[in-house]
């Protein structure tokens, strides 16, 4: 095998690359790249100028706003353009945390939320909010009666993820908010992993706030959004002039809220269709990775997960290893979440559904995209295991497993328990 790899790494150098990083960042599309040019070249008066120009940006700017709002079947002023995801998640915690305190200094959320989450809900029990970090099944699944229990006289927020960005599980986000609105608690979903890839409808989730960016389904990076349903109490996270109806200071960004608009557009025009196509690859991926390669896990539910999803673990190796042996290959993929893969620690959501460091530290997570094919996930799958046979002959944990000393802490399951497969979406 160390000839057909050495082989491959020679064949890689003349090869086009192959981008299965999807979930970490997309590039922009063509047509949103138009829309984008066209609006910085044509469009850049300032949305709050008095004159023609200004007046101008404003209008491009309340266009994308509803553009956006009409998808998602909110009101135009249930939409607020943020920098970001991670702008969005704190403005949702804070801001509630703020126009709350009266009532109440507890938060529910979860263990494997995105870390905009975690360090945001972190940063407010050092200011003496009290938060629960709810557990999730083996799948990463959430139950909405774990939530109900947890809700105390002072919960003022409950917080759980849509979809979860390193293993793909899909989360009962519905029947969540219906309990959160039985007891009249205010529901917030990190939707940024989720939307473009599945059906995402705000007020049928049950969700008063809901948190998007632009990069991840084919906008620029710097763009993102807050949903908030109307009527709903939250402090300004940005202190400044009056934009974002006296919401958020700062000058709009109007070009790249055009183009989150035109992003969000070509997502759902495809939906269906793309959802269907990339959910056949992920299939292909996982069932051809389990067969291939003994001692390896399928992380997250086997079928309520994302369309692009796939995310494994190999036993007795590590993943920053297979992550550089698959560079050099011309693949490029991910041990986890992109904002922590200069973290030598385990991943937490591994950990958070049970998975041993041993094996966590393993893990591989392939996301596809539209430029994705079935060419290179043969590709793939041709090179897979020669990379983790190579790691796994330099690895003395796969001798002492080999010579007895060691046990295996995942089962050879092989594709008998991963026959998922072709599933997806929000029950």
């Amino acid at each position: 095998m160390n000839d057909q790899l050495e082989q491959r790494l020679k064949e890689a150098e003349n090869m086009p690359r192959v981008y299965f990083d999807h979930a970490a960042t997309t590039a922009p599309h063509p047509e949103v790249l138009d829309v984008v040019t066209r609006m910085l070249n044509h469009v850049f008066g300032n949305p709050s100028s008095f004159y023609k120009e200004g007046h101008k940006a404003s209008y491009m700017l309340e266009d994308a706003r509803s553009k956006i709002a009409s998808l998602l079947d909110v009101r135009s002023d249930e939409i607020f353009f943020t920098s970001c995801g991670t702008e969005s998640d704190n403005w949702a915690l804070k801001g509630m945390a703020l126009s709350s305190a009266s009532k109440g200094r507890h938060i529910i959320t979860s263990k494997i939320e995105h870390h905009a989450v975690l360090h945001t809900a972190e940063a407010l029990e050092k200011q003496g909010y009290d938060v629960t970090y709810l557990d999730v099944d083996r799948f990463g699944l959430i139950n909405p009666d774990d939530v109900e229990k947890a809700i105390r006289q002072d919960t003022i927020l409950v917080s759980i993820m849509t979809a979860n960005n390193e293993i793909g599980t899909v989360e009962p986000i519905r029947e969540i908010g219906s309990v959160c609105r039985k007891h009249g608690l205010p529901f917030h979903s990190d939707g940024v992993q989720a939307l473009g890839a599945i059906p995402i409808r705000p007020r049928e989730l049950n969700c008063d706030m809901m948190s998007f960016s632009g990069h991840k389904l084919y906008a620029p990076k710097g763009v993102g959004i807050l949903y908030k349903r109307k009527g709903l109490r939250l402090a300004n996270f940005m202190d400044g002039g009056a934009q974002e109806h006296g919401r958020r200071g700062g000058t709009e960004n109007v070009a790249y809220a055009a183009g989150f608009a035109k992003a969000l557009e070509l997502a759902y025009e495809a939906l269906e269709s793309e959802a269907k196509r990339q959910m056949r690859l992920r299939d292909r991926l996982i069932d051809g990775i389990i067969q291939r390669v003994p001692h390896t896990k399928l992380n997250g539910h086997p079928t309520k997960r994302l369309p692009n999803n796939v995310n494994v673990s190999f036993e007795f190796i590590e993943g920053e290893s297979i992550l550089l042996l698959l560079d050099a290959l011309g693949f490029s993929c991910s041990s986890g979440s992109a904002c922590t893969s200069s973290s030598l620690d385990p991943s937490h959501v591994l950990l958070a559904i049970g998975m041993p460091p041993e094996v966590a530290h393993g893990s591989l997570r392939v996301t596809l995209g539209r430029s994705s094919t079935d060419e290179e996930v043969d590709r793939f799958l041709e090179v897979i295991p020669l990379v983790v046979e190579r790691l796994r002959v330099m690895s003395p944990l796969w001798e002492d497993y080999q010579q007895g000393r060691l046990a295996s802490l995942i089962p050879e399951e092989g594709g008998k328990d991963v026959t998922i497969l072709g599933g997806y979406g929000l029950s």
